[in-house]
């Protein structure tokens, strides 16, 4: 049975790269997939060949909106009220009846959401069609699912819905969170089935090779990657020149859009990127310096790399906090995170093997998860049982 797939996603690019296996699984399968998002994401989306369902701002307008309403920025400072209020709050407002319009014509039989996007369970519940929901980290503590939970009840009630108990709130929960990561309290939520499935670093479609190659004399080679939003040179400038003092090579991302330049570095030792997919960033790394984005943090561990995470806001504290307690690497918070601070952080990493050895040992659980492919036949059977 073919079966026509709809992923709904917060239009940022660390939300949508973690649905992107289980949707490139799908498409491999014969199924129909399209993704329902604001059209600001057309440069990620469209080399894909999903279809795009366009509906709602980019986060821009989805900050500014929050700042008028509650005075703060969410990404910067990740209240429950604030982070409520983004995704469950003034995202529903000006995105869910486009993404409702949209669905209504393009009639999926499943709807696969991640874990903050609220416009997918809305469109579900409004479209009767079954919901899976992709967690891409640690469970989120409660403060933040109860906030989220009641900012989008009212939405839910004024169009005459059935609100959600609580958050996630699908059918399935598609779990990418290794045992060795995860919170030891975690419980599934009521009536939901959990489904394992294998976190992997972004690949580029045509899977290239590594970005540059190990320089003869085996330096360790360490990537310096603060994500496609977080990647502020007045923070990571500083960092590249303290690391410069290291007997390391440095491979540093720009960002969607920084330049060199931008960072007043005049090193051999440090190699700037642009935005390349993760897996080929991670090839021949020995470490990785990191904001603790889901996506990385993940991606990293899957590979047996460990990392020091120094997390700069959203749900950065929540990886960085298990990261740190699974032993597979270290967190500065604020604070505590000065550029030498980090550098000898980087210095324990690279001369205590047991940071290798826990990384690795998560990499070992990742392994042993279900594939994309797997979860995409179990989900299938389901939707059609």
């Amino acid at each position: 049975m073919s079966m026509r797939v709809l992923f709904s996603t917060t239009p940022a690019f660390g939300h949508f790269l973690p649905l992107l296996p289980l949707a490139r699984a799908f498409r491999r399968q014969g199924h129909d997939v399209a993704v329902v998002t604001a059209v600001g994401m057309t440069p990620l989306i469209s080399p894909e060949g999903f279809e795009l369902l366009a509906a709602g701002p980019m986060p821009d307008a989805l900050f500014a909106e929050v700042g008028r309403k509650l005075g703060i920025n969410p990404a910067t400072e990740p209240t429950p009220e604030a982070v409520a209020e983004f995704f469950a709050g003034v995202r529903i407002d000006l995105t869910a009846d486009e993404a409702i319009a949209q669905a209504k014509r393009w009639q999926p039989d499943l709807i696969i959401n991640e874990m903050v996007d609220f416009v997918g369970p809305l469109v579900a519940t409004s479209l009767d069609v079954p919901l899976a929901t992709v967690a891409f980290g640690p469970s989120v503590p409660a403060e933040f699912t109860d906030a989220l939970t009641a900012t989008a009840r009212p939405r839910y009630e004024e169009r005459g819905l059935p609100a959600p108990a609580g958050t996630p709130s699908g059918r399935w929960l598609l779990d990418t969170c290794p045992p060795g990561l995860q919170f030891p309290d975690f419980a599934v939520p009521s009536g939901m089935e959990r489904i394992a499935l294998r976190p992997e670093p972004h690949q580029a479609a045509d899977a290239l090779a590594g970005v540059g190659t190990p320089q003869a004399g085996g330096r360790p080679r360490v990537l310096v990657s603060f994500g496609t939003v977080f990647a502020d040179p007045a923070v990571v400038g500083p960092l590249l020149g303290a690391l410069t003092a290291l007997d390391v090579d440095v491979v540093a991302t720009l960002g969607l859009d920084g330049k060199p330049e931008d960072y007043q570095l005049d090193s051999d030792r440090v190699e700037f990127s642009p935005f390349v997919p993760l897996a080929q960033l991670l090839e021949n790394v020995d470490a990785v310096i990191t904001h603790g984005g889901a996506g990385t943090t993940l991606g990293t561990l899957a590979r047996g790399i460990p990392m020091v995470v120094v997390p700069q806001g959203a749900d950065q504290f929540f990886q960085a906090d298990r990261v740190a307690a699974s032993g597979a690497g270290l967190a500065l918070m604020p604070g505590q995170a000065d550029p030498a601070a980090i550098a000898a952080a980087l210095r324990r990493l690279l001369d205590e093997p047991t940071f290798t050895a826990e990384a690795r040992r998560i990499s070992a659980e990742v392994a042993a998860m279900p594939t994309p492919d797997q979860v995409v036949e179990r989900l299938r059977a389901e939707v059609a049982g």
